[in-house]
């Protein structure tokens, strides 16, 4: 199964950003995307939906629950 640091890594590569980038628009630290993409921390549900939401996908996508990005 993949993990939301995996699944977070890959979807903000997919979009060209860079952590720090990520980070400024959900109002975070690179460092606390680092955090998130090596699975070290856990993101509040706050940080998850305005993850989802950014990348436009379902928070079971997001968290490696389901394969399928789209929001039902």
């Amino acid at each position: 199964m993949v993990t939301l640091g995996e699944r977070l890594r890959e979807l903000r590569k997919s979009k060209n950003l860079k952590r720090e980038e990520l980070g400024e628009i959900i109002g975070l630290g690179p460092r606390i995307i680092t955090f998130y993409e090596t699975n070290d921390r856990d993101p509040s549900l706050k940080v998850l939906i305005a993850l989802a939401d950014y990348f436009d996908v379902s928070l079971d996508y997001l968290v490696g629950r389901s394969d399928d990005p789209a929001r039902r």
